[in-house]
């Protein structure tokens, strides 16, 4: 079995089912040591008194120690290229979730490879002469929220009389109990109106979505240079270790997070109950994005909540996105100008200690070249800071004070 994003999830499910029909588990996601994965899922023969096998020796034995494996696509092709042993000849059942995104990404050509183990390796006691049927296969099960309709892409998982299965008639369906909300905020003070709709949730679960790793991890480190701040907040994405990832999921669990700032990739697949506000800090680009985003909260019969931060010039386009959903109840969310005018005194020292942290990465890394213009405070409109310069990616700075460009 194949899984991209949460494997740990799809195990937990199964150790919790597979016990009832006599099924045993296995994971190999890179989580632990090659070594540690062979033992788990292959079973070596008992070795009588006295006799001794040459290291090099692969004894016909062998064996497979699961019934079940939860895989991603890069760790089971390290397995097929260098585990002895580990074949697919009894592969019957192949689930290949998300699989619009596995069929996007070429993951070492992973579904190639283990097709055509299974069917080199497999044998069918009954050959087939009918040349339209196939002498031998595996059943596969290919889930994805929206499955691509591009025939190149769907002829590489090699279907022989597929039957199509949907959960609605509609193309993009939002959860039932979802209500979405858009905020109206000042672009140069975007930050600053997230904080104040944060602490209207406060208490309640909440994930923030960017559109990239790179403003996730400034969103949230920026967020945390506010001092004095009650509310705890969490980065989720592909910078950090799986081990902490694992960590700060838990404790998001746990209630101990209350946010957790993320991208979409990282949270496809994520099922966290208790998730009550998901927050578009940045505009998703297509429906699907905002179908995924919004699927978060609202889960199971739950109610749930999506608010939008968007400014003047965004607002046309939202709502032809959500009417591509037939939603056309979108209502506007009105956050406290008093609650956003508190943050404002904090705002330029957490800005310079941003700085600093960029600088930091920078230098440690060598990947990044920052040029950062901060002038004095100034009145001018809304505005606190004011100099040339671009908002990185449109998202987390105030426009005309920060300007990152890429450099060696």
């Amino acid at each position: 079995m194949l899984h991209s994003f949460c494997p740990f999830q799809v195990k937990e499910v199964f150790d919790a089912l597979a016990p009832a029909v006599g099924l045993s588990v296995g994971l190999a996601v890179g989580q632990s040591s090659i070594a540690d994965e062979i033992a788990e899922l292959i079973r070596k023969p008992t070795l009588d008194a006295g006799i001794w096998f040459d290291a090099e020796y692969v004894p016909p034995e062998l064996r497979s120690a699961v019934d079940i494996l939860v895989a991603t696509p890069g760790r089971l092709m390290d397995h097929i290229n260098n585990t002895k042993g580990f074949a697919l000849e009894h592969l019957h059942y192949l689930v290949v979730d998300e699989t619009d995104r596995l069929l996007r990404e070429a993951y070492q050509s992973w579904l190639p490879n283990v097709l055509q183990l299974a069917y080199s390796q497999s044998q069918s006691p009954f050959p087939c002469t009918d040349g339209i049927v196939p002498t031998f296969g595996v059943l596969k099960t290919i889930r994805s929220f929206h499955l691509t309709q591009d025939p190149s892409k769907l002829a590489q998982l090699d279907l022989h009389y597929p039957l199509y299965l949907t959960t609605g008639h509609r193309r993009y369906q939002l959860p039932e109990r979802l209500k979405s909300f858009k905020v109206l905020c000042k672009s140069k003070l975007k930050p600053l109106y997230l904080l104040a709709l944060l602490e209207t949730l406060q208490g309640e679960k909440c994930i923030v979505f960017t559109s990239s790793v790179d403003s996730t991890h400034r969103l949230c480190t920026l967020l945390n240079f506010f001092d004095d701040l009650q509310i705890k907040i969490k980065e989720y994405s592909r910078l950090q270790r799986q081990s902490i990832r694992s960590k700060t999921l838990k404790a998001f669990r746990a209630g101990e997070i209350q946010v957790l700032i993320s991208s979409d990739a990282m949270t496809r697949g994520m099922d966290v109950e208790g998730v009550k506000n998901v927050i578009n800090y940045d505009m998703p680009p297509f429906i699907k994005t905002y179908i995924h985003r919004a699927g978060r909260t609202a889960r199971a019969g739950q109610s749930g909540r999506c608010f939008t931060l968007l400014h003047k010039d965004e607002v046309k386009r939202f709502k032809r996105l959500l009417q591509k959903a037939d939603n056309d109840s979108c209502p506007v969310y009105s956050v406290s100008s008093e609650s956003v005018e508190s943050f404002r005194s904090v705002y330029g020292r957490a800005l310079e200690r941003l700085k600093d942290s960029v600088e930091s990465d920078k230098r440690s890394k060598g990947k990044v070249k920052v040029n950062i213009k901060h002038p004095a405070y100034k009145e001018k409109g809304d505005s606190l800071f004011e100099g040339r310069g671009a908002v990185y990616n449109g998202m987390i700075y105030p426009a005309n004070s920060i300007q990152f460009r890429s450099g060696r």
